[in-house]
């Protein structure tokens, strides 16, 4: 690990601007992710901005009938929260199918959503990838591509958003709240946060330099019964192969985001529309124009299988 800097922040706005005005500097929460990849020097930051003393651990309801979750509850707090079980019960399912238990009590909300999305040629500096170094090329293109994406990617990186919880997020229509260095604040969508691949796969989400994310803000519950479905190599400590998340109303109408397919979260919003039609008419117009590999085109026909499950246990009223 190549040697930093440390501070901690006493405010949101304060912590924005420490990194903002230090080239190289990089918010320091949960951990779990950067303390990896800067043992590998993946990540070399010069300098820790610590703002786990910021106050933005606590749920709380807003004034619409929604739940404001504090950048830093972490990922167990969440999943074990009773309005959360209770209303959003599809984010306690994702939260739990993610990473082990004591890696989810540590995890922040705002670290899921931050988590590098990456791919074995990402960890291994002795392999060319745009996301370590722009320009440098992809080797996972025409390599093993096995657990990588199948719609999104690009000529410049084919790599999956790893996260579970935010697939969940994202059937929510959740928004992610940030405050700025100069302490202004703004509301983004969720299915705007996460950026496609383009020419540019090493910026991965909308954020701006410095910007803080302090929470992430749930819409009035949908209602509806809520699912999340993980398949996997592993039945645990494994990154989904497909996941589903869905929101399915008595009528059969509802809500379907799918990962480990993309590098997002992944909505077509005109998607939702066919659920009464059937997994294959959802899952259609989802994935219309995947451009997946010799090695992951199964993901497709998984994908189908693992909402035509779901969809099949919603009409049995089964959890």
């Amino acid at each position: 690990m190549k040697p930093f800097t440390y501070e901690r922040a006493r405010t949101p706005a304060e912590a924005a601007a420490l990194v903002a005005n230090r080239p190289g500097a990089k918010f320091l929460a949960g951990g779990t992710n950067l303390l990896d990849l800067m043992k590998l020097e993946i990540e070399t930051p010069s300098h820790l901005v610590d703002v786990q003393d910021l106050g933005l651990d606590r749920i709380r309801p807003t004034p619409d009938g929604g739940l404001r979750i504090g950048a830093l509850v972490s990922n167990t707090a969440l999943a074990s929260d009773e309005r959360i079980r209770r209303d959003y019960s599809v984010i306690t399912r994702a939260t739990v199918a993610g990473a082990s238990g004591q890696l989810r009590n540590k995890a922040s909300t705002a670290g899921n959503l931050l988590q590098r999305t990456r791919c074995p040629y990402f960890y291994d500096t002795h392999q060319a990838c745009n996301k370590r170094t722009p320009g440098a090329g992809c080797a996972a293109i025409g390599g093993y591509s096995r657990q990588l994406g199948v719609i999104g990617v690009s000529k410049a990186c084919i790599a999956t958003f790893p996260g579970d919880m935010p697939v969940a997020l994202r059937v929510l229509d959740a928004k992610v709240e940030t405050v700025m260095p100069d302490g202004r604040t703004r509301a983004i969508p969720i299915g705007e946060f996460h950026r496609l691949w383009g020419d540019t796969p090493h910026r991965e989400t909308v954020l701006r330099t410095g910007e803080l994310i302090t929470a992430v803000r749930l819409p009035r519950p949908l209602g509806g019964r809520h699912y999340y479905q993980k398949v996997r190599d592993r039945a645990s400590y494994a990154f989904a192969l497909v996941s589903v998340a869905a929101v399915i109303q008595p009528d059969g109408t509802g809500r379907v985001a799918f990962g480990g397919v993309a590098p997002r979260p992944w909505r077509v919003e005109e998607a939702d529309a066919l659920l009464p039609q059937g997994a294959a008419a959802v899952t259609k117009r989802a994935f219309r124009g995947a451009t997946p590999t010799h090695d992951n085109a199964f993901k497709l026909a998984l994908a189908t299988r693992t909402l035509a499950s779901i969809i099949s246990r919603s009409q049995k009223g089964a959890p």
